[in-house]
């Protein structure tokens, strides 16, 4: 991407000689932002057919690196760790076990010494009264003590705040749970469910038999539009007997065997009329589905500041379907998401729209076949029952993804796309679906306005067979291509264009459709209108209302502007620019780690957890220029800055691209 400099006032700007000996290097300019989207993706375990042999050809590059993993010296024993220190659980390995069981010892010889952030005291303790890590806490100090028994012996316990626990779990939407981790959190599968799904023994009989009919109606379509007989292949090289037997009318009985498998589907599940209603409006952004940085903490956190909408990480299909611990782990979700949006009375919302019954999270999901996104969808929808959407990626640019057919891949194939969205809606119960697509697979040659033609009223050939539309709740176009990716500006002309067709099939589906196939009502989206997101490149509330004022979209996806700056949903609200202070930002930060570790725990691991993420955080927040010392308004989130100092000390530090000072940070 070619570096626009930012125009930052004369007196912020740090000037260098000219031969330039002393001038940093910016590494913030040059930031790769495909490498970014890719990183969290192929950092999964167990995903994909190459994870097994990249792992074994990094092994082989140096054997003597080792990965740096944050641990005690020795840890403590499991028996022990929520236990006081006389009443510890029976181990089943005695004498032989490896970990720690003299609590004190540990304590003193072992476990890295307790933090003083937040003054000492443990924020998961502090927020429901009670601590999942118990001993190995990094701020234990905090919340145990000393009881000393009748014959002399101290004893170290862990205590609890009764009354913090007790609101913590009246308040909390999830079971009477007392694992802090788990308190305010939904979307919890059991490990049960999960081992079914490990061991192949989940059933999905709505996905199977909907598998099955799209077997059928493939053959059906061949036969009629490409003029293939798969009877005549079947009996190709077999001996017959006599003449094939026929009924009155002429016809084979294996054309009506191939009638009979296409009304298979006898009890079909929620048809799109009977879902749940959707509603998207100007006074509702949408926090974008992000690979690595979209995690529970940092949505809970947009959330606080303003989103309306909130998507899960993609989630591979495969992997959902084998019970994953990490893939499942995606679906997890904060109780404040599943609060209805804030809504605007003065705006029209479809008939039927309940808001009572709405929410913020969806889950987005992304997979190379049918059968394998109908499964986890089914799945999904039975098991994670607060979910607003089941979003299909059609958009993720990441080659690893499009290699295996999945994400920007289905562009390509836009039959098979349909079909997969079809079938999602049809399993998906009262959950609607959705799709998020790109402008096209290559450059200068955008395909997206034919496919969203496709996916609101239905192909050619699903119209001719009375199929109907997929019944898709919304779309969310990216104005960029995949070969494009970030190397320029998304094209919010080109998502005009779509946006200006959908409009127009909503409301004129008459007259892009013929008469004598007209789509049945029954199978049209929710309230019959199809939502219309556009997503690229919003930066600012001057952005956000550009793109709803002249692009004419239902609302506006943010993804890096979320990152940078996640007050820009504060911005949207308030329809102005927003000069945070450094220790407003700072806040924000030191807000982002609690609800880090009250998602991960406030031990060794969840400790390196939160930090992992947070610096990952801090290589988008660095690049963000105070509006405060630009020159001109708006800002452009491509854009990049000369070196610049800030206003004091810490908005200097805040603005670093040096990883040593997002450490320092952290």
């Amino acid at each position: 991407m070619k570096a626009v400099l930012t125009g930052i006032i004369r007196r912020y700007i740090i000037t260098f000689p000219k031969d330039g000996s002393d001038a940093p290097a910016n590494n913030n300019s040059g930031r790769d932002d495909d490498a970014a989207e890719a990183a969290g993706y192929n950092d999964r375990d167990g995903e994909g057919k190459q994870g097994k042999k990249r792992r074994e050809k990094q092994k082989g590059k140096n054997t003597n690196r080792r990965f740096q993993r944050s641990h005690d010296e020795k840890g403590l024993c499991g028996t022990i760790t929520h236990n006081p220190e006389f009443s510890p659980k029976p181990c089943q390995y005695g004498d032989n076990c490896k970990f720690e069981h003299n609590l004190r010892k540990y304590l003193k010889e072992h476990k890295k010494a307790d933090l003083t952030t937040f003054g000492g005291i443990c924020p998961v303790w502090d927020a429901f009264g009670v601590c999942s890590a118990g001993w190995r806490c990094r701020f234990v100090g905090s919340h145990m003590a000393e009881r000393e028994h009748e014959d002399g012996r101290k004893e170290l316990i862990l205590v609890e705040d009764e009354e913090k626990k007790k609101k913590a779990l009246s308040s909390s939407a999830t079971t009477s749970s007392i694992n802090a981790t788990e308190l305010g959190v939904v979307n919890l599968v059991s490990t049960e469910n999960k081992q079914l799904m490990t061991r192949k023994k989940y059933l999905t009989p709505k996905a199977d038999a909907f598998n099955d009919w799209i077997t059928v109606t493939s053959k059906e379509l061949e036969e009629r539009f490409h003029g293939r007989n798969f009877e005549e292949e079947e009996a190709d090289g077999k001996e017959t007997n006599g003449k094939e037997e026929t009924n009155g009318n002429g016809e084979t009985k294996a054309k009506e065997s191939s009638e009979e498998n296409r009304a298979r589907y006898t009890e079909p599940p929620f048809l799109p009329s009977e879902k749940r209603r959707l509603y998207f409006g100007p006074e509702t952004p949408v926090l974008a589905p992000l690979t690595t940085q979209g995690n529970l903490p940092f949505r809970r956190l947009c959330v606080e500041l303003g989103a309306q909408f909130t998507y899960s990480e993609m989630a591979m299909s495969l992997p959902l379907m084998q019970g994953t611990k990490g893939e499942w782990a995606l679906m997890k979700a904060h109780e404040s998401e599943i609060l209805p949006p804030t809504i605007s009375p003065k705006q029209p919302v479809v008939k039927g729209y309940d808001h009572s019954r709405d929410l913020k999270f969806g889950a987005q999901i992304a997979g190379n076949r049918p059968w394998q996104a109908l499964k986890a969808t089914e799945i999904l929808t039975a098991l994670c029952p607060h979910l607003r959407v089941v979003d299909l990626n059609c958009g993720c640019p990441i080659d690893l993804v499009y290699r295996d057919g999945a994400g920007s891949a289905l562009l390509e194939h836009p039959s098979k796309l349909e079909k997969i969205l079809r079938g999602m809606n049809a399993v998906s119960g009262e959950v609607p679906i959705s799709a998020k697509i790109r402008m096209g697979t290559k450059d200068n040659y955008p395909t997206a306005l034919k496919l969203a033609e496709r996916l609101v009223i239905g192909g050619y050939e699903s119209n001719e067979l009375g199929q109907g539309p997929a019944g898709i709740g919304a779309l969310t176009l990216h104005g960029r291509s995949r070969q494009q990716r970030y190397t320029r500006e998304a094209d919010w002309e080109y998502i005009s264009e779509c946006s200006a067709l959908v409009k127009r099939l909503n409301t004129k589906r008459d007259e892009v459709s013929d008469t004598v196939r007209e789509p049945d009502e029954r199978l049209l989206p929710p309230g019959g209108k199809v939502y219309f997101i556009g997503n690229g490149d919003c930066y600012s509330h001057a952005d956000y209302n550009t793109a709803i004022d002249k692009s004419g979209v239902d609302s506006v996806m943010v993804a890096r502007g979320a990152l940078i700056k996640p007050w820009i949903f504060e911005e949207i609200q308030a329809g102005q620019y927003l000069d945070k202070s450094s220790s407003e930002r700072l806040a924000y930060i030191e807000r982002s780690v609690k609800h880090g570790l009250e998602a991960w725990g406030s031990d060794e691991h969840g400790i390196g957890t939160t930090r992992r993420f947070l610096l990952e955080w801090l290589s988008f927040t660095c690049r963000y220029v105070p509006v405060g010392i630009l020159e001109y308004l708006p800002p452009k989130i491509n854009d990049r800055p000369p070196a610049w100092r800030g206003r004091d000390d810490l908005e200097t530090l805040l603005s670093s691209d040096n990883y040593l000072d997002w450490i320092k940070i952290s």
